[in-house]
C-alpha cells in the first residue's frame, strides 16, 4: 500500500508532524521531490526536530526513509543533518537510502541561486537561495550531475569539468562574480562522495521490491500544491512537483501501485515569500495569528502571512491530488476567536468565481467571498476522540469537507505527537 501526503496550500501545512504520526503504522517513508529547502517539524518525546533533507520517519529506529530519483540533494547539507541526528542518538544504518538517480547540488548551484534571484530587482521570488531550482535547471538541461556520477571519480571530474566551463563563463562575463576550481571541488567532494556512497541504492526498484512483498509505503511530499510548477501560483513556485503525481515520477513508481493520497491543509492559510494571496490579513490581526500559530519559516526563519482558509484554493487542490482525505492542522490556533470566515469563492471585476484561476494576474487581482462561522472559544489540548470537541469546532470541519468535497480523517489540535484525532 502506497500513500502520498501532499500539501494542499503554499506548504508549511505541517506534513511533518502527520507523516510522523501516520510513519508509525508504515514500513518505509519515501520523499519524492525537493531538496533541502524542506523545513518539516516533529516534536516526539518532548524535542523538537526540522528536517531539511531527511524524511519525516527517520525518528522509529525500526523505519526505512528513502530519498528518491526526484531530489536534488547537497551532501553538504545532508551529511550536516545526518551528523545532527547521530548527536541526538538516532542511527540510520542501513535504514536511510538515497537514489543513485538524484542529482547534486554544488556550489555554483546556491551562488547562482542567490545572484539569479538578487538580479531579478522587483520580480524576485523570495527563493531560500539553496540552490534547489539552479540544480533543477541543469538537470533539464542535461549538464546535471546524478549521484550515480558523483560515485564514480573519473566521471565526476568530466562532468564538472562541462558545467564550470559553463558555469564560471557566467558567473565571470555576467555576474563578475568569483568562478569555481575543478580541482578544488572535485578534492572538497571526494570525502563526501566516501560518506555518502553507503546510503546509496537503486531505490526505484528498492520501493517496487517492497511493494510486492506488501510493505506499506509513506511518499512524503515537500513544499505544496500551489507552489508546483506546474500547477502553482506561476512564477512564484517552487522547481518540481510537490502535488501527487510527482510521487510516481519522483520515485519510480507506477500509478497503480498508489492507493490513498492524503492532501494536508492548515485550518488557516500561510504563504511565505511573494506571490497573490487573496485571504491574507493586511492588519495587526495577522500579527496575532502568526504569533498564536508560531509562524516563521522552519528553513528561512521568515514570517509567514497569514489569512483565512481558502476553500477554493484546497478544493481545487483535491481535484488536482485526486485527495482521498483531509488532514486539517492547528485547529487549536483559532481557539481564542469569536468569528471565523472561510474564503467560498472570489470576486473578479462584477462577478463571481467558483473556481482557481490559473492565471497569475487575474488571481492576483480576485477578492474573497467570505462565510462567517462562530467560533468555539474553548482549549482543544488534550482532545482525543472527535465526539469531544466543542460542537462549534466540528461545525468548522464539516463545512470544510462540504466545501472541499473531501473527507477529513485527520485533525491536528497542537504540534506534539498525542495532540492528533484520527476519524
Amino acid at each position: 500500500m502506497v500513500t502520498v501526503i501532499v500539501g494542499t496550500q503554499w506548504g508549511d501545512e505541517g506534513k511533518g508532524k502527520v507523516i510522523d504520526y501516520l510513519a508509525r503504522d508504515c514500513d518505509i517513508v519515501a520523499r519524492y521531490q525537493g531538496g533541502a529547502n524542506a523545513g518539516h517539524t516533529v516534536i516526539a518525546n518532548g524535542k523538537k526536530y526540522i528536517f531539511h533533507l531527511i524524511p519525516s520517519g527517520i525518528l522509529y529506529p525500526n523505519k526505512i526513509c528513502i530519498l528518491g530519483n526526484g531530489l536534488v540533494v547537497d551532501p553538504v547539507a545532508l551529511l550536516s543533518e545526518i551528523s545532527g541526528l547521530k548527536k541526538r542518538g538516532i542511527n540510520l544504518n542501513r535504514r536511510f537510502f538515497v537514489s543513485e538517480n538524484a542529482h547534486l547540488t554544488l556550489p555554483y548551484h546556491k551562488l547562482l541561486d542567490q545572484i539569479e534571484d538578487k538580479k531579478r530587482g522587483k520580480g524576485k521570488l523570495g527563493t531560500t537561495g539553496r540552490g534547489i531550482g539552479t540544480t533543477y535547471t541543469d538537470k533539464y538541461a542535461r549538464l546535471g550531475i546524478r549521484i550515480v556520477d558523483f560515485l564514480n571519480e573519473k566521471t565526476f571530474r568530466e562532468k564538472l569539468r562541462i558545467s564550470l566551463k559553463l558555469k564560471n563563463y557566467l558567473l565571470k562575463k555576467y555576474y563578475e562574480e568569483k568562478i569555481y576550481n575543478l580541482e578544488k571541488i572535485s578534492g572538497e567532494y571526494q570525502a563526501y562522495r566516501k560518506e555518502i556512497k553507503k546510503y546509496v541504492i537503486d531505490t526505484s526498484f528498492y520501493l517496487n521490491q517492497a511493494i510486492k512483498k506488501g510493505k506499506k509505503i509513506l511518499a512524503e511530499g515537500a513544499q505544496g500544491t500551489f507552489l508546483d510548477i506546474d500547477f502553482g501560483t506561476y512564477p512564484y513556485v517552487t522547481a518540481s512537483n510537490p502535488i501527487a503525481g510527482g510521487a510516481c515520477t519522483g520515485l519510480g513508481i507506477g500509478p497503480t501501485k498508489i492507493n490513498k493520497v492524503i492532501g494536508i491543509a492548515k485550518a488557516y492559510t500561510t504563504r511565505v515569500g511573494k506571490g497573490p494571496f487573496p485571504t491574507e490579513f493586511k492588519d495587526e490581526f495577522g500579527e496575532k495569528i502568526r504569533k498564536l500559530g508560531n509562524e516563521f519559516g522552519a528553513t528561512t526563519g521568515r514570517p509567514r502571512r497569514c489569512g483565512w482558509l481558502d476553500a477554493v484554493l484546497v478544493k481545487q487542490a483535491g481535484i488536482i491530488n485526486g485527495l482521498s482525505n483531509l488532514a486539517i492542522t492547528k485547529l487549536d490556533v483559532l481557539n481564542s476567536l469569536k468569528k471565523i470566515r472561510i474564503a467560498v469563492g472570489y470576486h473578479y471585476r462584477g462577478r463571481r468565481l467558483n473556481q482557481f484561476p490559473n492565471s497569475f494576474e487575474f488571481f492576483s487581482q480576485v477578492k474573497p467571498i467570505y462565510e462567517e462561522m462562530p467560533g468555539w472559544q474553548k482549549d482543544l489540548s488534550g482532545i482525543k476522540r472527535y465526539q469531544d470537541l466543542p460542537g462549534k469546532a466540528k461545525d468548522y470541519l464539516k463545512r470544510i469537507e462540504d466545501l472541499t468535497e473531501v473527507k477529513i480523517s485527520l485533525i491536528s489540535t497542537g504540534p506534539v505527537r498525542q495532540d492528533t484525532i484520527l476519524l
